[in-house]
């Protein structure tokens, strides 16, 4: 297994909620999200920081997202 250095994940994630506690925990956050039929908020920030401030995390949100590119 890799170990994750969690403070400098910590310190890189888009993630706006930074009071999340799986905030540097990518495996956690991602499988959090999932069970949610979402995606992580880091996902969205790669496309812009409005969209991640949206909250909205639906994978349709996402494709609405990514095909008006």
């Amino acid at each position: 297994m890799v170990d994750c250095n969690q403070e400098e994940l910590k310190n890189k994630c888009a993630c706006t909620y930074s009071s999340c506690s799986r905030r540097g925990k990518c495996c956690k956050c991602i499988e959090y999200h999932l069970s949610m039929n979402e995606l992580p908020g880091c996902i969205f920030a790669k496309i812009s920081k409005g969209a991640e401030r949206s909250y909205n995390r639906s994978f349709k949100y996402f494709a609405k997202l990514v095909l008006d590119q």
